[in-house]
């Protein structure tokens, strides 16, 4: 009876608890977090496909663009791949450091001493920078074509190494002076010995290309003069060389913080040897006539004078004018003085050099070129664009190379003898002044319209937004040749490709983890 009074007095059991249901807010939660995923997937995918190798071969980047020749004979997707089958970046085919000149006698032999330092311009301003020998410009290397000319590089205190690029020279590849490309940089007490016959004549110029960006504004360059065979190389004063360049900021004229005086009697002619070492194009212009005797080192054919109207120059580039003393030819701010002009500085014309069309007209073949551009073995795109993205794990708007971002950029192949075809486009909304090492390709048309005067021959051109530039060239120099904006700023946001040789190798590597930044 106990049991059965104590059940009964007992409280009734509580119904199991319901299910507990979710709301809407923690849906609401879920679909957040499964959106942020989907969206930050692809970016974190992105970032991190960016992040450079802290050592790499340039032989190892982007992918292959044949331009619809014959492919190498690996036949496999990728840089990587066709490299370590076909012999581009790995132990077989031929080394960049092959392709160089025998030792031997020069006929041209300078030292070169790089420093970090604080220089007096001839005008009286001070700089803080980088010399050649004590002095920015470096000294002027004048040879006569043909001669062997021998340049030592000795780096006495430039802290991050230094190279010499000699800039439209067309070089052997193991002498063009790109660090992580075919030579490591040269460190403080090291040397480096550059070799080469001077057989293009010209106006040339040598700067460094290690941390080029920062070393080509600091000083680091020199001017590069190689005159016809049976002239004399010794400096003239009918025969000038005008580097122009900023120095914080203020422009000079071959050092001078000013105008650069030109001694020269009345009726005289003189050639002015303008060479544009800054990020951005420059006009020169006189109120005299003058003709455009030269073009990245190529005369023109049948100059003809020009009165009202400037010749650009790309940055990089270089162009040859010829005055009658006494005249002005001005520079943006400075000028280049010969004689003793009576007239002021004469402001900007609006009209340019059209330089398609200036000089004699020569059609452009085998007779005239040395080649036909018409029946090329291989035709490439090099279109420079602009869009959002990483590179280097750092966001930002970025120029882009056939759509594609750095380092997944093309890697223009080609094999020795090749006519080569190239079209060149801009849709970025900025002016790139393109650059490719070890080759003048020859200009064919702008914007489809043809090349009608003389022959334009060029290794630096300025493209601007909106414009597409039509070249041909011959791939007769084997090596890695950079093909790059001269904007120095730009090719580390992106716009740098190769032009690569099959069978060629490089032992050099670049990136964070080796002395080597080209750039």
């Amino acid at each position: 009876m106990l049991g059965t009074d104590d059940a009964r007095g007992a409280p009734p059991l509580a119904p199991p608890p319901a299910p507990a249901r979710r709301g809407p807010g923690r849906r609401r939660t879920l679909v957040a977090v499964l959106a942020t995923i989907v969206v930050l997937a692809p970016i974190a995918w992105f970032w991190a496909t960016s992040l450079p190798a802290g050592d790499y071969s340039v032989a190892d980047m982007g992918y292959p663009d044949y331009g619809g020749g014959p492919a190498s004979t690996a036949g496999q997707p990728g840089m990587a791949g066709m490299a370590g089958m076909a012999g581009m970046s790995g132990a077989g085919g031929r080394s960049v450091d092959t392709l160089r000149l025998p030792d031997g006698p020069a006929d041209v032999d300078v030292t070169l001493v790089a420093r970090a330092q604080t220089v007096r311009l001839a005008g009286g301003r001070t700089v803080t920078g980088y010399t050649l020998n004590g002095v920015t410009p470096g000294p002027e290397i004048r040879a006569v074509q043909g001669q062997t000319v021998r340049v030592r590089l000795v780096d006495a205190d430039v802290p991050r190494g230094v190279t010499l690029h000699w800039h439209g020279v067309d070089v052997p590849a193991g002498d063009d002076g790109v660090a992580g490309v075919t030579q490591d940089a040269v460190p403080p007490g090291g040397q480096f010995v550059y070799r080469f016959r001077a057989d293009q004549v010209g106006s040339f110029w040598y700067h460094s290309h290690q941390v080029a960006d920062d070393q080509v504004r600091g000083g680091l360059f020199g001017a590069l003069v190689v005159v016809p065979r049976g002239t004399s190389a010794a400096p003239s004063p009918t025969d000038v060389s005008a580097l122009v360049h900023l120095y914080e900021g203020r422009r000079t004229v071959s050092g001078v913080d000013g105008d650069l005086a030109v001694r020269a009697a009345p009726g005289t002619a003189v050639r002015v040897r303008v060479t544009n070492t800054d990020s951005g194009p420059m006009r020169a212009w006189s109120a005299s006539p003058y003709r455009v005797l030269a073009v990245d080192g190529t005369d023109v054919r049948g100059p003809t004078p020009v009165v009202g109207a400037a010749t650009q120059v790309t940055a990089g580039g270089r162009a040859d004018l010829e005055v009658t003393a006494p005249a002005r030819i001005e520079l943006g701010g400075v000028a280049v003085v010969v004689g003793n002009p009576t007239t002021p500085p004469a402001p900007a014309p609006n009209a340019v050099v059209d330089l398609l069309t200036y000089g004699t007209p020569t059609p452009l073949d085998p007779t005239t070129i040395g080649f036909g551009p018409t029946t090329p073995a291989r035709v490439f795109d090099y279109a420079i664009g602009r869009r959002p993205g990483f590179i280097g794990g750092v966001p930002g708007l970025y120029w882009t190379i056939n759509g594609h971002l750095y380092p997944d950029v093309p890697m223009f192949v080609v094999r020795e003898g090749d006519v080569v075809r190239m079209r060149i486009s801009n849709t970025s909304g900025e002016v790139h002044p393109m650059h490719l090492h070890g080759h003048h390709a020859v200009v064919l048309a702008r914007n489809g319209v043809p090349a009608t005067g003389s022959p334009w021959w060029i290794d630096s051109l300025d493209v601007p937004d909106g414009t597409t530039f039509d070249v041909a060239f011959v791939a007769d120099n084997p090596g890695l040749w950079m093909d790059h904006c001269h904007n120095l700023a730009h090719p580390k946001q992106g716009l740098v490709a190769h032009l690569m040789y099959e069978g060629v190798t490089t032992p050099y590597r670049a990136g964070s983890d080796t002395p080597n930044d080209p750039e």
